[in-house]
């Protein structure tokens, strides 16, 4: 089976999305980051693509008359091996998670998991799911502060979580469309996100770089949100929502220069340079 097939199954290029969260986590928890602190971001980075795989795998049946491009229903890959993949990758995941934070990060990379695995399985239809979704991201966040600092990192974990939820919900407008009301509320929340970022960030660098990452965000994520807010036609929204899972990597560098991790922060910022160019090369695949 080709690589390029698991790759689409994972949205291997959205994977570069996460790789901050844990950052972001561990600068507000006060945790340098040292190199055996660095797999923690490795570790969101599987559990994120076996989420992907078993999305693929719990929608197989609504793909193949939404999404017939997708590897199950184009016959690319079996659903049997699409779950194998998502069930490798999450025990990966923990297994990575648990090397390089410990007992600390694994408790919370439990969780993490088996949110993941009820969004996919249970959640993602009703009026949960983008709650649901929303606690994934916050808690792979406080994965990176671990047990016993999780209220310095809750911050973090919030506007983290916020955006997703918004971007969760406005992405279920993808194939027919969503309303007005819902990319209007993605946009205030990217307002609100951002704002949560900057705010006491002090003086010096890292005021100055939170402040670029800042705008950085708001200029990936909000025009488009803005426009869909202006027509919520399918293929808006899908913009959209690319541009807000993109905005995903400089809102972390904000966080993360707001808890005044400089050196983190700025390669954050070169990470969306090159989470940019994965996408653009990517740029009709699909990320959600």
């Amino acid at each position: 089976m080709k690589l390029g097939t698991y790759l689409d199954l994972v949205r291997a290029p959205a994977a570069l999305t996460v790789l901050g969260d844990t950052v972001a986590g561990g600068a507000a928890a006060g945790h340098r980051l040292t190199a055996r602190r660095l797999p923690l971001s490795v570790a969101s980075a599987l559990l994120y693509a076996g989420g992907m795989a078993l999305n693929d795998y719990a929608d197989r049946e609504l793909d193949a008359v939404e999404r017939p491009e997708r590897p199950i229903p184009s016959g690319r890959i079996s659903p049997r091996a699409a779950f194998n993949t998502a069930a490798g990758l999450t025990a990966a995941g923990l297994c990575v998670a648990g090397i390089a934070g410990g007992r600390k990060s694994l408790v919370l990379a439990v969780p993490l998991a088996a949110s993941i695995w009820t969004y996919d399985l249970v959640a993602k239809p009703t009026v949960l799911g983008p709650l649901m979704m929303s606690a994934c991201r916050g808690l792979d966040v406080l994965m990176g502060a671990g047990a016993g600092s999780l209220g310095k990192a809750l911050p973090a974990a919030l506007a983290m979580a916020g955006h997703t939820a918004s971007v969760t919900a406005l992405s279920r407008g993808e194939v027919n469309g969503s309303t007005p009301a819902a990319a209007a509320g993605a946009s205030a929340m990217t307002a609100v996100s951002a704002l949560t970022a900057v705010a006491g960030s002090g003086t010096g660098r890292s005021a100055a770089v939170a402040a670029a990452a800042g705008v950085r965000y708001l200029a990936v994520s909000l025009p488009a949100q803005l426009r869909a807010t202006r027509n919520p036609a399918a293929d808006q929204v899908r913009t959209a929502t690319r541009s807000g899972i993109m905005a995903m990597v400089p809102l972390q560098a904000a966080l993360t220069a707001r808890a005044a991790a400089v050196p983190a922060a700025v390669g954050l910022l070169a990470l969306d340079g090159l989470s940019k160019l994965a996408f653009r090369r990517r740029r009709k695949s699909d990320i959600t």
